[in-house]
């Protein structure tokens, strides 16, 4: 088909007017939807990385803990099916500001909060909020990888890890620092990303036509997503805990845990667009499932907590990319053929809104089932799993289809 005249870049590219190259304005959008990744991180580890001062303030201990992430796994939940629905009366790109908006007003809350009641209506907003911009950020950057038509998840979900790494420094630099004062300053940081240019699109007519999802192949993709967030959950959540009380690390670098995880984690997704181009999906995946498996009982058998801060950083790299290929095969399947850009975006809006929900899941088994295994001895917590993560490497074979849309595109 040949494309319609090009007309003066808008502030953010819309479905209609989307070319096959990426424009300065999908450049723009590249980076709104990065901003809302980065923010998402900077939150979430700020919170993981205090939760030995959020116990010692509360006097909480591990199965305390353990319900209070549930609260905040099953509200993200629910914040994740309230983004399908505003997403698809007006754009993901409302639901990204309006996660932003209550994901940074319940944070202040906990963070201020002067009685646990507070302390905890702050974290169930915080939560809510977490959903909907998890939802919606996924949906901006499948969108905008389809305008490149190349696979660039990896690169998003890289956004989340530098924000997750400048969390955990500023954690490490504020060790003793009361919580407010110390990250009420981080807030500023969400407010600046509602002014980003995400993507928008065009309002469809009703036409009463169903959707029609592969969702029994989605559902194989979401596996993989789960076994994901059942490790990055247990790691970013518990491994400062484990450090903590199981190993003895001294108080200051707990959170040491997470920076060299996120750190690998960054390095991983940074150059994962390009192995996924050279050598394909399904290869990389096989080879991180073994050493993911490998690294986790390193983190289980470790004598000391420097052993295990190890395992943690080997165990970043060989998990990083699960999550951004996961989203962007069900990105793929979701787009099908013979779509106009419209149509596809409305129903990838619609099904990573869904796919989003295996994220919770994972948090779930990671969070809460590692919490509760590991209540009198979290090496027993994170041995679920070192064993469980090894299902990636017979469901490697369903991410195929992301090689196949690489040869199949136009290099940009």
């Amino acid at each position: 088909m040949t494309p319609p005249p090009e007309a003066p870049a808008p502030t953010a590219p819309t479905a209609s007017t989307a070319p096959t190259a990426p424009t300065a304005a999908h450049r723009r959008a590249r980076l709104a939807a990065g901003a809302a990744f980065f923010v998402q991180g900077l939150l979430f580890i700020t919170l993981t990385t205090r939760l030995p001062q959020i116990q010692d303030r509360w006097s909480l201990d591990e199965l305390a803990v353990s319900g209070l992430l549930l609260m905040v796994v099953l509200l993200a939940g629910v914040g994740s099916v309230v983004a399908e629905v505003v997403a698809g009366r007006s754009s993901s790109a409302v639901v990204v500001r309006l996660g932003l908006i209550v994901a940074t007003l319940g944070f202040g809350t906990l963070l201020l909060a002067p009685a646990f009641p507070v302390f905890v209506a702050g974290l169930a907003a915080y939560g809510v909020g977490l959903g909907l911009v998890d939802a919606s950020s996924n949906m901006q950057a499948v969108t905008v990888e389809h305008l490149y038509r190349r696979p660039i998840l990896p690169s998003f979900h890289a956004f989340w890890t530098a924000g997750g790494i400048v969390a955990t420094l500023v954690t490490l630099a504020t060790s003793g620092v009361a919580l407010g004062a110390a990250l009420l300053p981080l807030l500023l940081l969400p407010v600046a990303a509602l002014a980003a240019p995400f993507v928008t699109r065009d309002r469809l007519a009703p036409t009463g036509e169903s959707l029609d999802v592969p969702w029994r192949r989605i559902m194989l993709l979401g596996i993989a997503m789960v076994l994901f967030y059942m490790v990055d959950t247990a790691a970013t959540t518990w491994g400062p805990v484990y450090l903590d009380g199981t190993l003895g690390a001294p108080s200051g670098l707990t959170a040491l845990a997470t920076l060299p995880y996120l750190v690998a984690t960054l390095i991983a997704r940074g150059i994962g667009d390009g192995l996924v181009h050279r050598y394909g999906a399904v290869w990389l995946l096989r080879i991180c499932g073994v050493v993911a498996s490998l690294s986790l009982a390193v983190i289980v058998f470790a004598p000391t907590w420097v052993v295990a801060v190890a395992g943690f950083t080997v165990l970043g790299g060989a998990v990083a990319t699960i999550a951004p290929l996961s989203f962007s095969a069900a990105g793929a399947v979701a787009g099908g053929e013979g779509l106009d850009d419209v149509r596809r975006i409305e129903r990838v809006d619609q099904v990573v809104a869904r796919f989003n929900q295996f994220n919770y899941v994972g948090a779930l088994l990671g969070a809460v089932l590692t919490g509760a295994v590991g209540s009198e001895n979290l090496r027993l917590g994170f041995a679920v799993p070192m064993v469980l993560i090894l299902g990636i490497i017979p469901l490697a074979s369903q991410f195929a289809i992301i090689r196949r849309r690489v040869d199949a595109a136009a290099p940009v």
